[in-house]
């Protein structure tokens, strides 16, 4: 239990000890509970801070991708690519809230997360790949003559979780397009320009233009549900939840992501198949970010600091619950930091040689270490007797 020293001048009613001439503040020990009231607060205030810089860098990508569809020249195709590049940053850490039955996975807004972030993608569902000038939605215009967001929002999912129509990775593929190059020229995706270039390099530029700037929009559009949510409808509910069933949504949540998602399912499956298909943002070679920021939202959650939020967290309650077991999850999740840290960037030129390398060994360290701070984490549960 965390002690908090109160201090009292000389001249206060409260007297502590003899009396003496020195009017130096005499100090009281009281013992301190952290309200796990609080904790949920900080944490929602944390959850909407998040996805509001999201929202921020989404918004600059959309600005980004207009000023190129309406002059699609290649300065304003590399400022577009960048603002992709940025919008990740702040996006990443919002996968922490996944997994703990809010708005991001449930209830009326369930589809929200697939709209915004689902992968892996078949790039032929959207556009040409290699071999196959005709595939994908945009060049399909006997069964797609007309491009809205509310068709594309339609076919996002639809016959396959692979067929993904919309959200960032959309967008990815659309500025990079495949990567066929090796890992070791450490190359990502190098679609032209002039594929939105009407008489450029490729069929359907208008089109390309069109569904470019339609999937833009419709990130802004879904970022804003969340938002929506957090500073409405589902913060009152989180907030009126029983106190323990909402802390054990924190805790499954940040395990869940620490243990199997970016463990298993991003890191670990990539590896073990060698293959940079399986990499989460695999055309703009940026999954060595995404792993990183992703890891760093399970910090935020776990350290209830995000940006100008920092307040009672998760820490704070095992802390005062068991000193031993928060000393145990602090140096695993900074072991988790280092490990992941380790690894080779880009990340497909990590995991080409499999777990036999020196690199993939690196990589499967970063996994164990991964899953070492989320299984332990699962026993806090039991520490803040949440049942």
């Amino acid at each position: 239990m965390r002690k908090a020293v109160l201090t009292f001048g000389f001249i206060g009613l409260l007297f502590v000890g003899c009396s003496s001439d020195d009017d130096t503040p005499a100090e009281v020990i009281v013992d301190e509970t952290i309200d796990r009231s609080t904790v949920l607060t900080n944490y929602a205030d944390l959850v909407l801070a998040n996805y509001q810089a999201a929202m921020v860098d989404a918004e600059a990508l959309k600005v980004a991708i207009d000023a190129f569809v309406a002059t699609p020249t290649e300065d304003n195709f590399n400022v577009a690519k960048e603002a992709w590049l940025t919008s990740r940053e702040s996006y990443g850490p919002s996968e922490a809230f996944r997994f703990a039955n809010g708005p991001i996975d449930t209830g009326d807004t369930e589809e929200i997360e697939g709209y915004l972030n689902s992968w892996p993608l078949d790039e032929a569902y959207i556009d040409y790949v290699e071999g196959d000038l005709d595939a994908g939605i945009i060049n399909d215009t006997d069964n797609f003559p007309s491009l809205t967001k509310e068709l594309l929002t339609g076919e996002n999912g639809n016959g396959g979780e692979e067929n993904v129509a919309i959200g960032y990775h959309a967008i990815e593929f659309l500025l990079w397009g495949q990567d066929l190059t090796a890992p070791s020229e450490n190359m990502a995706g190098q679609r032209v320009y002039t594929d939105f270039v009407d008489d450029g390099t490729a069929e359907n530029q208008n089109r390309r233009r069109a569904y470019l700037a339609i999937v833009a929009d419709l990130l802004t559009d879904h970022l804003q549900v969340v938002i929506d949510e957090w500073t409405g409808a589902y913060k009152t509910t989180f907030l009126a939840l029983d106190e323990d069933e909402a802390l054990d949504n924190i805790i499954s949540s940040i395990a869940e992501l620490s243990r199997s998602e970016l463990a298993i399912e991003r890191i670990a499956v990539a590896l073990q198949n060698q293959d940079q298909e399986d990499e989460h943002s695999c055309f703009s070679d940026n999954t060595h970010r995404d792993i990183r920021l992703n890891l760093d939202g399970v910090v935020n959650v776990y350290t209830g600091s995000y940006g100008n939020v920092n307040g009672n967290s998760l820490q704070d309650l095992i802390t005062e619950a068991d000193a031993d077991l928060a000393a145990e999850l602090n140096a695993l999740l900074a072991t988790a930091e280092t490990e992941v840290d380790a690894t080779l960037d880009p990340f497909d030129l990590a995991i080409v040689d499999g777990e036999s390398s020196v690199e993939g060994a690196k990589v499967q360290t970063a996994v164990q270490a991964l899953v070492a701070f989320g299984d332990k984490l699962l026993e806090a549960k039991v520490a803040l007797d949440i049942n």
